[in-house]
């Protein structure tokens, strides 16, 4: 398939002004296709002469075309490009008429049937170049048009698009939704549950399965409270008001991504529509995403990148004004300490690989390049950087620039200049120059305190390796003398980087703590007297962001190779039994099991590891026995039982159905104990299939799938390789858990042979089915527990030659670097 090149877009761009599709979609000719009609009304530019282009589709069958009248051969169609030649300045006409394929890899038109009820439910993602999928189309996000929708549906079924829908004989038609671009272009159809509501005059809708219709309902005062508290934060905020007709969020199956910013219909994975217990920072993590898809319908929708060299714009100020206006507007008041312990990580981890990139890259060349650039850069490092840029330049410039970008390019496109520009207009301070030093460069800050003097007079300067300008907040933390254990907080500096000179700090405290609040991106070291204060006080520290900026400091020294595993092991033995912090007990443990048990520490090492984090869990369990923190022995559970070393406990666990004092074992929970004694070699295919009859939802087919390719058997193992690699009949959720369940460091014996099978056979699965699947396999199929030089070597010898496709390629030169990463840790 052709991708589109970013000259292409822009020679297109310099050609063409397209005002309107009208689509026709009939989603009645059976499970395999849909028809697709499109008229596209566009004008060749006056100053243009005779000239060619293209139009973009991916039928399975194209019926028909004509232009301005006249019949075009569907035979020219040369994979997913359509010519169209001659053409004279002036206003055409063009019309498709085609039959399209429905995706299983929630790309296009995802279909999908509920196992549980055997309802049908299709969606769209036309995300980067996937509109083609759906309806013929000039696909590039700077030709913005008018788009009229009619879809003929089953009946029975709800369709759900940009505008609001009426119904009428079976056709459903959307109301005509203002310029938008190709991508942002949105139906969702189906038997959906629906709570819908009014707010200040606009018509607010949740959509869910109606098999998940009593958890939706349990949850839709929430997840309404808090799209009404963001949607009015917002228009405190802008002062363009919001631009579409109506404000609908569907939660659909086996979504790719957390959401997606369709204006007027944001589509959501529906795993946020809880059917098990969940603790309260999963249920911020969904508030967070509600408020990062608002905040899209400026930042993206109202006005949109013209490239994909921009896709910061985008999410970087959309995961910014989430977390913030979260924090504003709702309950959830401790956003950022989540996004410090969780999404920096994400931040930091990708800015350390080869493959690490501008936040706002000079160039990406095509759509292909393009898609790789949705990482923990574009996400977390621009979000950090907007924040920095906040405390830099004061928020109330900062929002004034912001408003101004608005007015400029209200339903266009604009770019990192445009923005620069609109936030100069509204300050005297050099924003170009910060735009240059924090977007157009790449890698992580470093920042180390030396301290020194004595007799009660001390100087602070800070070591600075890199080449941004911060500025951080400095904590100065003493013994609380009434408190044994605890730090209490002195002072609070304001600090410049780079320094002109020393900063006084008066006695020395027991800990000095570099960005103290997190305001800025960059890893922060220890001296060695605030090393020792923070292993023996840091859960004694006041907030939980500044013990978020503390784990992370921990977190990056062993992956630097400069604390061991073990210490910061014993650190969370230490701390985290007494951590109220539901966001810092996940982030703490989660990187203790996935990386330090997993990969950090050799096999030989890793019992002793995992019997020091049961050890800390049940330490939690006792602590919670009252019952009056559920989410925090919640946590505990689910770790105790995926480091569970012996079936027994968790075994009684499930054939009790509860835990001793509680939770009882609801579905997520009889999953995640049943999948452990697959890797334990403590169940079998009938205990796997009797509890797929107790739960055959969609989520426990995944389970089931889960588990089986769990089982410490070779006929399991073959099953599942085969049906991952040899078939291409898993939808892309079967594949990610099948994926999941196969690979485990207990069984590293028994999958051995299959690691210098993987990268073939990825290789090969990538070509056949495209970028969702690609991702996936190189996500959660590639062999992570085997860290040794061989399979680094096969790697690297794949990535030479094999030739994988870009999505392939860029998962597995940051797996290899990350594997790389474990075995200098080892050997440190």
């Amino acid at each position: 398939m052709s991708v589109l090149t970013r000259d292409e877009a822009q020679t297109r761009a310099q050609l063409l002004d397209v005002r309107r599709y009208t689509i026709d979609l009939d989603l009645t000719t059976g499970g395999e296709t849909f028809d697709s009609r499109t008229v596209i009304r566009f004008t060749v530019r006056a100053d243009q002469d005779v000239t060619d282009t293209f139009v973009e589709l991916k039928p399975a069958e194209l019926r028909s075309v004509t232009l301005d009248g006249q019949p075009l051969d569907p035979e020219t169609l040369d994979e997913n490009r359509l010519p169209l030649k001659n053409l004279t300045p002036g206003d055409h006409e063009l019309r498709v008429d085609a039959a399209m394929r429905y995706s299983h890899t929630g790309e296009g038109m995802h279909r999908f049937t509920d196992p549980t009820d055997g309802e049908t439910y299709v969606y769209t993602q036309l995300f980067m170049d996937d509109v083609q999928r759906v309806f013929a189309a000039f696909d590039q996000p700077d030709l913005k048009a008018v788009f009229e929708l009619s879809v003929k549906a089953p009946d029975g079924w709800t369709v759900l698009a940009n505008g609001i829908t009426e119904h009428t004989d079976g056709v459903w038609k959307a109301a005509p939704t203002p310029l938008i671009s190709t991508y942002l272009v949105a139906v969702a159809a189906g038997p959906w549950h629906s709570v819908r509501t009014e707010h200040r005059g606009l018509p607010f809708g949740i959509h869910c399965r109606r098999s998940l219709a009593p958890y939706l309902d349990a949850d839709a005062d929430e997840i309404l409270d808090v799209t009404r508290a963001c949607y009015d934060r917002y228009h405190e905020k802008f002062e363009e008001p919001y631009p579409f007709d109506s404000y609908d969020q569907a939660f659909v199956p086996e979504f790719n991504a957390g959401a997606m910013e369709n204006p007027g219909l944001v589509t959501f994975r529906d795993e946020f529509v809880y059917r098990s217990a969940v603790t309260d920072t999963e249920r911020q993590t969904r508030a967070m995403v509600i408020a990062h898809e608002m905040a899209h319908m400026w930042f993206g929708d109202l006005v949109t990148l013209k490239w994909w060299d921009d896709i910061w714009l985008n999410e970087s100020f959309a995961e910014y004004m989430g977390y913030q206006t979260l924090t504003e507007a709702t309950r959830f008041t401790d956003t950022w300490t989540d996004f410090g312990v969780v999404r920096k990580g994400w931040g930091y981890d990708a800015d350390q690989r080869p493959s690490t990139h501008p936040v706002a890259p000079e160039a990406v060349n095509d759509t292909a390049s393009a898609l790789l650039n949705f990482d923990g850069i574009s996400y977390a490092k621009g979000a950090s950087a907007l924040r920095q840029l906040v405390a830099w330049l004061g928020e109330k410039d900062f929002l004034a620039g912001i408003n101004t970008h608005f007015t400029r390019h209200r339903f266009g496109n604009a770019t990192l200049a445009d923005f620069i520009d609109s936030l100069a207009a509204a300050t005297e301070r050099d924003v170009h120059a910060w735009a240059d030093a924090w977007l157009r460069t790449t890698g992580v800050d470093t920042l180390t305190p030396r301290v020194t003097g004595d007799n009660g007079t001390y100087t602070l300067t800070v070591e600075h390796t890199g080449s941004r300008p911060h500025r951080i907040a400095v904590g100065l933390y003493d013994p609380d003398l009434t408190d044994e254990g605890r730090l209490t907080l002195r002072e609070r500096l304001d600090l410049d980087i780079p320094q002109t000179d020393g900063r006084p700090i008066g006695k020395r405290p027991a800990l000095l703590l570099l960005n103290d609040s997190d305001l800025t991106y960059a890893k922060v070291r220890f001296d060695p007297e605030s090393f020792r204060a923070v292993r023996d006080g840091l859960s004694g520290l006041p907030e939980p962001l500044t013990r978020a900026v503390v784990w992370n400091a921990l977190r990056d020294a062993v992956r630097d190779g400069e604390l061991p595993p073990h210490t910061y092991l014993e650190t969370a033995r230490a701390h985290l039994p007494r951590e109220t912090d539901l966001a810092l007990v996940q982030g703490v443990l989660g990187f203790a099991t996935t990386q330090i048990t997993d990969r950090y520490l050799t096999p030989q090492d890793r019992p002793a590891a995992l019997t020091t984090i049961s050890s800390l869990c049940r330490d939690l369990l006792r602590r919670t026995e009252d019952g009056d923190n559920p989410g925090l022995r919640l946590l505990a559970v689910r770790h105790f039982i995926d480091v569970a070393a012996q079936p027994d406990t968790i075994a009684a666990w499930l054939a009790d159905g509860t835990v001793p004092g509680g939770p009882e074992l609801d579905p997520e929970l009889r999953w995640r104990v049943l999948a452990r004694l697959a890797v334990l070699g403590a169940t079998d295919e009938t205990a796997i299939a009797a509890e797929l009859d107790r739960d055959p939802s969609a989520t426990g087919q995944e389970g089931a799938a889960r588990c089986r390719a769990a089982l410490p058997d070779p006929a399991a193992k073959h099953t599942a390789w085969e049906a991952m690699f040899a078939t291409d009949d898993l939808s892309n959720y079967l594949f990610t858990a099948t994926a999941q369940g196969f690979w485990q460091p207990e069984q590293a014996d028994l999958v051995r042979e299959y690691v210098p099978r993987y990268y073939e056979d990825a290789v090969a699965v990538a070509a056949r089915r495209g970028p969702a699947i690609a991702d996936a396999a190189g996500r959660w199929a590639f062999p992570t527990h085997a860290v040794d030089t061989d399979t680094l070597r096969l790697g690297e010898e794949c990535l030479r030659d094999a030739d994988p496709i870009p999505a392939l390629r860029r998962k597995l030169a940051d797996q290899l670097d990350d594997l790389a990463r474990a075995l200098r840790v080892r050997q440190a």
